[in-house]
């Protein structure tokens, strides 16, 4: 009796790969996912573009012919009975196919920018919540840059993060060689929101700290990307006495530690110094030979912006200055047309007494009992 043998792959753990086939299969892999990107970035840049059509004819026949809005539940319908299969084609999102468009008169824009390589929920997401092109624009580039997805990036955007990115006061420009010094600048903001934080106005360093460290996953999400945390109160000595750094992490980009301090106050000249002197220990004692010169960080619930560059001026360092925020600064207008804690208790002491002086005079006279 015969046996057949049936075809089948051995498997890789019994089977001796030939000199050479590790690195050509990693090869191979690689060559792979890469196709699997470019795919799918053609796929969502033709869905794009077809969206971006439609939505420029919808303008175009509206302005010439002048269809009016029922055009498009009635698109919508048979765009639907058509291809039942392929989603997209609701009335609302025929609609925003028409303010797509409409945001961006030309299709090189989208061909040319970031809006094209990211999906279609996304560029939801900058036509809605966003105003401005060179807003849209920018928000597009980093989300394109980091990978935000569409959750992150409405994080990012009602947080400002691009508005607030590179706007430190820093001396990159003249203790870092180009293109770091830009890289440096470009990974600091100003002002740091700190608003998931539960404290008051008064909080003090120590609290600060405390918060930081405890809601830690927040605080890196607000540095931004590519800052690893390495720990709180770091301990240095040098000639004998111990010295404490508030806070420090490694910057991937980088390559380098970046030392944060601390300060719950007003900007003092003093803390560049002392910051000055942190770095140079930092450096000594903790950079190891491929990393970069180590950064400081200093934040400060409030500065002078021409102390801070005169502090600045002649320190060897590369280090900034920023200031921090623990709740979110309501709009002036808004702030302004607020009642004080004065007014709305001269409030409550008027209604109370209003409310007292009705009782009194509707109170029911009480009957004489025999």
């Amino acid at each position: 009796m015969s046996t057949k043998r049936t075809a089948s792959a051995t498997p890789s753990s019994l089977t001796r790969a030939p000199k050479g086939y590790t690195e050509w299969i990693a090869d191979v892999k690689q060559r792979v996912r890469a196709a699997q990107m470019r795919a799918s970035l053609a796929v969502n840049h033709e869905l794009i573009a077809l969206y971006w059509s439609i939505g420029r004819d919808i303008l175009e026949k509206q302005k010439k012919l002048g269809w009016g809005a029922g055009v498009v539940d009635r698109a919508s319908a048979d765009l639907r009975t058509e291809f039942p299969n392929m989603q997209g084609f609701s009335r609302a999102n025929m609609m925003y196919m028409r303010a797509f468009a409409k945001a961006w008169p030309s299709r090189d824009a989208i061909v040319q920018q970031a809006v094209g390589q990211l999906p279609w929920g996304t560029n939801l997401v900058l036509l809605t919540k966003l105003k401005t092109r060179d807003e849209r624009l920018a928000y597009a580039a980093s989300a394109v840059e980091h990978g935000w997805s569409r959750a992150m990036l409405t994080i990012h955007i009602e947080q400002g993060t691009v508005e607030r990115t590179g706007k430190a006061l820093t001396n990159f420009e003249r203790t870092l060689p180009k293109p770091v010094s830009d890289l440096a600048r470009e990974s600091l903001k100003d002002p740091y929101r700190f608003d998931f934080l539960s404290l008051g106005a008064e909080a003090g360093e120590r609290a600060l700290e405390d918060g930081l460290v405890g809601h830690i996953s927040k605080f890196l999400l607000e540095l931004g990307a590519g800052f690893a945390y390495v720990g709180r109160q770091v301990p240095i000595e040098i000639d004998g006495r111990d010295f404490f750094l508030d806070l420090l992490f490694y910057h991937l980009h980088l390559r380098c530690f970046v030392v944060v301090e601390l300060k719950g106050g007003e900007f003092q000249p003093e803390h560049v110094g002392k910051l000055n002197f942190y770095l140079s220990a930092v450096d000594t004692q903790l950079r190891r030979e491929h990393d970069a010169p180590s950064i400081g960080l200093l934040l400060v619930k409030t500065r002078s912006r021409v102390f801070a560059e005169y502090a600045l001026r002649d320190t060897t360092k590369p280090m900034g200055v920023a200031e921090y925020q623990l709740k979110k600064a309501l709009p002036k207008k808004l702030e302004a047309s607020l009642p004080s804690i004065a007014q709305i208790e001269a409030e409550l002491a008027e209604s109370k007494a209003t409310t007292r002086s009705s009782a009194k005079k509707g109170r029911a006279p009480k009957k004489r009992t025999k």
